[in-house]
């Protein structure tokens, strides 16, 4: 093996060492969050769609399921149980009378509300180990890595 094959295999290892440490670090978070905010039966996936519905601010189906990247019948399955668990609901479109539009209700506000909370404690922790130049390296990384993902 050659000494550049070499050290990208190190530099692979060292990085999915990082990741796994990240996502170890969010999960720890997040359910931490759940146990405090009393949301021990919610999964992470379905926090996800409430996430994702808030910040789409009210899609239909097939937008939600676009931006999931996940299949409408899928999404129409995980919504149908956050629609039983209350904290989901349909409103019918104005334009469009065949479309409905997702909408949380207080619950699934609240909820989340307490997500947002676990990614600002996810951010101050990492923060709070940078220095100011380390913090706008790692934006500008995070930007680079994520943007069109």
């Amino acid at each position: 093996m050659s000494n550049c094959n070499l050290r990208h295999n190190i530099r692979m290892k060292k990085i999915i060492e990082i990741v796994a440490d990240l996502s170890n670090m969010v999960g720890l978070m997040e359910e931490n969050a759940k146990e405090q905010f009393n949301l021990s039966g919610l999964t992470l996936t379905q926090m996800h769609y409430l996430e994702t519905i808030n910040s789409l601010d009210n899609p239909n189906i097939t937008e939600l399921a676009q931006k999931l990247k996940l299949s409408k019948p899928t999404v129409k399955v995980a919504i149908d149980k956050l629609i039983e668990r209350e904290f989901v609901y349909k409103v019918q479109s104005d334009e469009d009378r065949r479309s409905a539009h997702l909408h949380l209700t207080e619950k699934g506000k609240l909820i989340n509300q307490m997500h947002d909370y676990a990614h600002s404690r996810i951010s101050e922790s990492i923060i709070r180990k940078l220095n100011e130049q380390e913090q706008e390296q790692f934006i500008l990384l995070m930007e680079k890595i994520f943007k069109n993902n």
